[in-house]
This record gives structure tokens, sequence and C-alpha cells, in this order.
């Protein structure tokens, strides 16, 4: 499977969890951001409103609200479970750019 079929199975999982979680959909419903992971080669952006992703695409968004910046091989650990989120965070494997309240929204999902 593809990194990008990978993020896009990721992204499905992501909205089924808010379509079944009445109290997710709540925290999120006020939020409209546009997010973009940058992997140096390769790039991805998609946009969470109401309450769910949408406009998931293998290319960079200019003015992303938020973006990730890793590598292939860092995003692929977090996926496979190998390098846990707030490591690679700590660690500089994933850097985070964004507004000081979306970051420490985004945390809780780290």
């Amino acid at each position: 499977m593809t990194l990008m079929e990978q993020i896009q199975d990721l992204v499905d999982k992501f909205n089924k969890k808010s379509d079944d979680d009445e109290k997710l959909r709540k925290e999120l419903a006020h939020l409209d951001k546009t997010f973009m992971i940058d992997l140096g080669k390769e790039s991805y952006s998609m946009k969470l409103q109401n309450s769910r992703i949408t406009g998931f695409k293998a290319e960079a968004m200019d003015n992303s609200d938020i973006i990730v910046i890793s590598t292939p091989e860092n995003l692929q650990a977090m996926i496979d479970g190998e390098l846990r989120p707030m490591k690679a965070y700590i660690t500089k494997k994933i850097k985070i750019k964004g507004n000081l309240q979306d970051l420490m929204f985004l945390k809780k999902f780290l």
C-alpha cells in the first residue's frame, strides 16, 4: 500500500470515528482548518471542516493553517506504530507549524 493510500485510510478512519462519536463531533465542530503534510519530495493537503476531513489530495496547499514537516520514512514509522508522534515531535523528526492555539489543539491528537 502506498503512503498516499495509507493516509487516505487514516482520513477515512478519522471521518468514521467522527461520524460515530458525537462528543468528538462537538469538539471539532467549530474548527475550519487546512492542513498540509510536507515530506520534501511529496506533499499532501486536506481540510477539516464540519467535523470531517475533506479534499485530501497529493499536492501542497499554499497558506495552510497547519503544516506538518517530516520525511516519508518518519511518517511511515508513525503510521506503523514504530515511532510515537510525541517522541517524533520532541526529537524533531516531525515539525509542526501553525498558530499557538492550533498547535495546542493538535497536541490532543499526538
